[in-house]
């Protein structure tokens, strides 16, 4: 288990941040790390020799401080300017960050870290889920900053509380990602999975989830990365059982974390995308796809990956897998995101055609119609969407017209321009449409139940 000690009170917190401290400090005796007083106007005072029980605070003269921050002051006025006093460094602290003046950021930073070392009170105040997102912040930005002071940082922030633990593990993760250091990426969130902590591990369930998650993620990575290899050794007549061997194993690893991380509630695109292409490349049968296909459908109805999901349904043989293709397809048109995509009122098009055609299962078209036809017209198949539909993109127009003509009749408002349009231009498939139409106007009034004149 990753080493992991609480360390209570102000004194711990300040002790946690020592390399954001001490590089300023460095800075200031004109050690190895400039960062934080280049441009500056003030100097820190010198520091008095340490009185034992003297409760004075060393005078630290800093820019734009006001006086009560920097005078010295006895130990019952500390006492009760501290809480103001942290106050108003800390909002200097975010006006510098803000502003993105890091090296004036750290400055502060380092001053509201000694004022907690000299903070008397025994009230607990918490304040190390500050100085670790502070200091994260300054040394991912600090243009004298290190990875390996990063790594020291973060470090010490894991050690300074069980409670933010796998939050802390995480962003050290993504600093790495985003480093390309990858491999040490993976072993940190490797360790991060295997950390238990009695009850708080359970309190940061989520954060563990997302753990697993990004660890599958990776394993993905490799198992590509492996499969490319692989391809590459077969266009050139050789074989490598170690890399086979590797990249099942990181299949293996990949697919257990992805399927759990997709049942849970919440929008999960970016892992779920890699998990429909890791099965798809993987060569899985369809029952796999379409198994966490539906359970994403069941947890976000418009995600692009419906349209995939709904091509795959058309094709069953199975007349269950078919009636769910079209509840598919509707719930995604539900969403504006979804209102000018061609390929999803195809899909929907060619499908409500077939079913009219087949004279069988209306009551599926009825069913999804029936909670829908009183804001569909409106949110779909207005004269003005008609128009601009039109100008904008044919095709669009065409496929939503078959729908609007099947759904709600030829007197549709959508329908009337769209195929008027189409017939004024000659074009072939707009005068088909318009025929078929009104052939079947009798299966548009049992889908419906409403009367010619409505719309």
């Amino acid at each position: 288990m990753p080493p992991c000690r609480r360390v209570g009170g102000h004194v711990g917190a300040a002790r946690a941040a020592a390399p954001v401290a001490a590089a300023v400090t460095a800075a200031r005796r004109g050690g190895p790390f400039p960062w934080a007083m280049d441009g500056f106007v003030g100097r820190a005072a010198p520091r008095p020799a340490a009185q034992a029980g003297s409760a004075l605070l060393p005078a630290l003269h800093l820019p734009l401080l006001p006086p009560h921050l920097y005078r010295p002051a006895t130990s019952h006025e500390y006492k009760l300017n501290f809480r103001k006093s942290k106050e108003a460094c800390l909002s200097y602290i975010q006006d510098a960050m803000l502003q993105k003046q890091w090296k004036r950021a750290a400055e502060f930073l380092t001053f509201y870290i000694e004022s907690l070392e000299k903070d008397f009170s025994t009230e607990y105040v918490g304040p190390s889920e500050m100085i670790w997102r502070i200091g994260t912040e300054i040394l991912c930005h600090h243009s004298h900053s290190s990875m390996k002071e990063f790594n020291s940082f973060i470090e010490q922030m894991k050690t300074l509380g069980v409670k933010r633990y796998l939050k802390v593990c995480l962003e050290h993760a993504f600093h790495l990602l985003c480093n390309g250091r990858t491999d040490e990426a993976y072993q940190n969130l490797s360790l991060a999975e295997s950390w238990r902590f009695g009850e708080q591990t359970t309190a940061q369930d989520k954060e563990l989830k997302l753990i697993q998650a990004y660890r599958g993620l990776l394993d993905y990575y490799s198992w590509s990365k492996q499969k490319n290899v692989l391809l590459e050794y077969e266009r050139g007549g050789f074989e490598d059982l170690s890399v086979e061997q590797e990249m099942h194993s990181s299949f293996r690893k990949a697919a257990v974390n992805l399927k759990e991380i997709i049942q849970i509630p919440g929008v999960w695109d970016l892992f779920v995308k890699c998990y429909v292409d890791f099965l798809k490349r993987h060569g899985e049968p369809k029952k796999s796809l379409i198994s966490v296909l539906k359970i994403l459908h069941d947890i976000v109805p418009s995600h692009e990956l419906m349209i995939d999901f709904n091509i795959m349904l058309q094709k069953s043989k199975k007349r269950k897998k078919r009636r769910l293709g079209l509840e598919v397809i509707f719930a995604a048109l539900d969403y504006a995101g979804w209102k000018e995509n061609v390929k999803a009122w195809s899909c929907l098009a060619r499908q409500v055609k077939q079913i009219i055609i087949s004279e069988k299962h209306p009551d599926w078209i009825k069913q999804e119609w029936n909670s829908r036809k009183d804001w569909w017209p409106t949110f779909h198949f207005s004269r003005y969407l008609a128009k601009r539909n039109w100008q904008e993109n044919e095709s669009l127009a065409y496929e939503k017209a078959v729908v609007a003509g099947i759904l709600l009749g030829k007197d549709c408002k959508y329908f009337k321009y769209v195929s008027h349009q189409g017939c004024k231009d000659q074009k072939k498939r707009f005068r088909t449409l318009k025929k078929f139409v009104n052939k079947h106007s009798s299966v548009y009034l049992r889908i419906s139940g409403l009367s010619d004149s409505s719309v």
